[in-house]
């Protein structure tokens, strides 16, 4: 399997080959209230905090970053730890989960970005209640696929560890959107900080798999960029549970190093 750049795009792949996925992902696309907490994520975290995009385009780029991830580790032999535990039916259950959870894990900052992973579960229940019907899910199936997304938004949180692998997935793949100024470190738009600087810095962000199931590399301008992979990925990648499975390469003007884990 050749190397994926992570993108907006990357979510078509997975959606055009599964009548489930297509059909949930257009419900979150065309749902009003979906829409519009992601709108006024972007009203807090960009129009008021001047912080780095939370909205849509977020939103998609996790989506299918996840899906992929989620593909890698099933392909190497990983067990889904909801489909372990009974939480999930089939694989489609797993990539419903994955999906809702990605699309909606930003949606609390259109409360406040202070505890937004908590608001932001709370905020997915109804919404989950209300979509996952018109999928013909229903009754125990509904509670169990609802709650698994819950505790995924939730423990996208820096300092919450995930306790299944499709969280890992989902919070290892928050922190890979940081291309081309996409930082997930909040910079002050505007200012020339070593947020902002390392933010520009990282050009594009591959995953393929390597020695791990996962192998994630960072491809930055100059050494700024490390700031991001320091401070964003590597926190994410440590409670995520998955962390054995993923290894991190930087390349820095053509030269590719190991950082993560160490030799």
């Amino acid at each position: 399997m050749s190397a994926i750049k992570v993108s907006q795009s990357l979510i078509e792949k997975y959606i055009e080959s599964s009548p489930l996925l297509l059909k949930a992902y257009r419900l979150l696309e065309e749902d009003e209230e979906v829409n519009e907490l992601l709108r006024v994520s972007n009203i807090m975290a960009v129009g008021r905090l001047k912080y780095n995009d939370h909205g849509i385009v977020h939103a998609r780029i996790v989506s299918g970053t996840a899906l992929h991830l989620l593909d890698l580790l099933v392909k190497a032999g990983r067990e889904p730890s909801t489909l372990r535990d009974g939480t999930a039916k089939s694989m489609d259950d797993v990539r419903l989960i994955v999906l809702f959870s990605a699309y909606l894990h930003d949606i609390g900052n259109s409360v406040h970005r202070t505890f937004h992973e908590y608001l932001g579960a709370l905020l997915a229940k109804d919404i989950l209640n209300r979509l996952l019907p018109e999928l013909g899910i229903r009754g125990r199936r509904l509670y169990d696929i609802r709650q698994e997304v819950m505790h995924t938004i939730f423990a996208t949180e820096y300092n919450t560890r995930c306790l299944t692998m499709e969280c890992g997935i989902v919070k290892i793949s928050d922190g890979l959107d940081m291309a081309e100024g996409r930082a997930r470190v909040p910079y002050k738009m505007g200012k020339l900080d070593m947020h902002a600087v390392s933010a520009i810095s990282i050009k594009k962000v591959e995953v393929e798999p390597g020695e791990k199931p996962i192998k994630i590399t960072v491809y930055m301008s100059d050494m700024a960029g490390l700031f991001q992979v320091e401070q964003v990925l590597m926190p994410k990648i440590v409670t995520s549970s998955i962390d054995g499975d993923v290894e991190v390469y930087i390349n820095v003007d053509g030269k590719t190093r190991k950082y993560y884990p160490k030799d």
